[in-house]
């Protein structure tokens, strides 16, 4: 399972650096999500939004790969856990 979670965080890592650094590829093929583009600005907020999201894969990816994914969802979660 450990391995699994490895190689999922490292294809993660990868299409992070994919979704930022090949952004216009994205675009063109993909097209354009309205909701990027009415809240982060007209002709450049799902340019943002893919380069966000591929920073948000590569830190789930570095996570995942360092085994410290559980670790920071108990942190984040921790006060919607009920204490023993």
């Amino acid at each position: 399972m450990n391995t699994f979670v490895s190689i999922f965080g490292a294809i993660l890592i990868v299409l992070g650096f994919l979704l930022v650094l090949q952004t216009e590829w994205f675009l063109e093929n993909l097209g354009r999500i309205e909701w990027a583009e009415a809240k982060f600005g007209s002709e450049g907020g799902t340019r943002f939004f893919y380069k966000v999201l591929g920073l948000i894969f590569i830190f789930l990816g570095l996570t995942m790969v360092f085994g410290l994914f559980g670790d920071i969802v108990l942190w984040i979660l921790s006060p919607l856990i009920p204490k023993q």
